[in-house]
């Protein structure tokens, strides 16, 4: 009977995680660049990319986890850095389903990877 208890903790388990929300992180990022990592969101939470401008013309991006109540809003930042005091609005754009606020990648990602990879391959040819 025990046994049977157990399994079925372990399966209601596998379902509870099979569950969670897989989403990009960004905490700030300006322009294009956006670096990101893989995030769990808690229950009740979605994934959301977003938007803003600071001084009128620095866009501000930003991605993760956030709760289902505060999504597709846009609201107003204070970003402080040295003192000085930024105030932005950010719009923040919900979505439901894995990694769906979709990465950037770098500009001329492609292009460069290639590039260092040639540059290696013959750098190791010429040891040899």
């Amino acid at each position: 009977m025990n046994r049977v208890i157990l399994q079925l903790v372990a399966v209601g388990i596998c379902f509870a995680i099979g569950q969670a929300l897989e989403c990009y992180k960004c905490k700030i990022g300006i322009g294009e660049l956006c670096i990101t990592s893989k995030t769990t969101c808690p229950s009740g939470e979605h994934c959301f990319s977003g938007e803003g401008k600071a001084a009128g013309f620095v866009d501000i991006k930003m991605k993760g986890c956030l709760a289902e109540a505060k999504c597709n809003k846009t609201e107003e930042v204070n970003f402080s850095i040295s003192g000085n005091t930024t105030v932005y609005s950010m719009t923040k754009t919900c979505c439901n389903t894995d990694l769906c606020n979709t990465a950037p990648g770098l500009p001329g990602t492609p292009g460069l990877i290639l590039a260092v990879s040639a540059v290696s391959a013959l750098l190791v040819a010429n040891f040899y």
